[in-house]
């Protein structure tokens, strides 16, 4: 059963487009995005099997953003190998692959279920990569059948492997427990919050497609956005460093009256101490 969607209340697409424009005015925000807009330190264009990007995807979790390059040399590795021969490998063979980002077993049930998952769908003629597959549907699937998935992995596997630009915008814990209390938006307990605020975020980028357009332009951003495409991939990014820079902390700059202050970040109510 997919989860339903919310149509985003007025005062939430405000509220949201209000935190784009301030965060993504930030330098150091800026900085991060334009260093992972084009090329994605996690989730390179380079790979171009989708199963390989989706099995990136979920071995990304719980390695942290110092580990970034011991994590992008296990991804070439498994690459290289490619990802039949990774499912025909023995589970010694893949702990030695993973070891260097940890977790072991976790990793080696994730491609296992994973490849079940895909063989699944291949016999139904799913392609997960197509835009014609109902992507509720799949990410559903994806994060009930693939071990240690979950809605926010499945955001990031579907996110590879239909490419940035594809419309979704993956929403990990810190964006659920720390975003969304910045934004002032309620979300459910458990697993499905990642879903509804995945839905939310979507839903806003679609309702102000153009002006978030004309903050990649107004703040000078050197991003390549395709034509015709809304920048959720954009969006997603700029929430992303936000919450990583100014929130994981909470850095002394954010606003303690948020998410009533329309400044958010270095304001009078800031909890720098004068």
């Amino acid at each position: 059963m997919t989860i339903e969607r919310v149509k985003p209340k007025a005062i939430e697409i405000r509220r949201v487009h209000r935190l784009v424009a301030r965060a993504a005015g930030l330098p150091d925000v800026q900085a991060e995005v334009e260093a992972n807009h084009d090329e994605n330190r996690w989730w390179p264009t380079s790979i171009s099997d989708p199963r390989v990007r989706m099995l990136a995807a979920g071995w990304s979790t719980r390695v942290s953003y110092q580990m970034v390059d011991t994590y992008a040399q296990v991804i070439t590795s498994a690459e290289a190998r490619g990802f039949d021969d990774l499912v025909a490998s023995t589970d010694a063979e893949l702990a030695s692959l993973v070891r260097p980002i940890g977790l072991p077993q976790t990793r080696i049930d994730y491609v296992r279920s994973l490849a079940e998952l895909l063989q699944g769908w291949e016999k139904e003629g799913v392609d997960p990569a197509a835009e014609s597959a109902d992507l509720d549907d799949l990410l559903h699937e994806f994060a009930t059948r693939v071990h240690g998935a979950s809605y926010k992995v499945a955001q990031c596997a579907l996110l590879t492997a239909r490419g940035y630009h594809c419309g979704i915008i993956p929403v990990d814990s810190g964006m659920v427990t720390k975003l969304a209390p910045v934004l002032g938006i309620v979300l459910p307990s458990g697993a499905v919050a990642h879903e509804r605020m995945r839905h939310l975020l979507e839903a806003v980028v679609h309702a102000r497609s153009a002006e978030f357009r004309s903050l990649v332009t107004d703040n000078e951003y050197q991003v390549t956005i395709p034509d015709g495409v809304e920048p959720t991939w954009w969006v997603h990014l700029v929430l992303i460093y936000f919450k990583r820079l100014y929130l994981n902390g909470p850095s002394p700059q954010l606003c303690r009256r948020r998410p009533v202050c329309t400044k958010v970040v270095g304001c009078a109510h800031s909890t720098r101490i004068a």
